[in-house]
């Protein structure tokens, strides 16, 4: 069996060296899963995609229409 002062030494050990290690690695682990986006984060952000798509389709649609419909508004909105 091992003696008492051993055991002391063995545990010292373990609080230096072993201790920080994992919670080191522990945390590491965590900051990477946290810096993921989540399911419900990508199924978000791909709603907003689609939103901006199809508001940029509107956009240049209105675009044409008022090329064809007031040529030169372009000049006399300052763009």
């Amino acid at each position: 069996m091992m003696s008492s002062a051993a055991m002391f030494m063995l545990g010292i050990i373990f609080l230096l060296i072993v201790a920080p290690i994992w919670i080191v690695a522990h945390y590491a682990t965590r900051w990477r899963a946290a810096r993921r986006l989540s399911g419900e984060d990508e199924k978000a952000l791909a709603e907003i995609w689609q939103s901006a798509r199809r508001i940029e389709a509107r956009i240049e649609a209105l675009e044409q229409v008022l090329d064809s419909e007031a040529p030169g508004w372009r000049m006399r909105a300052g763009g």
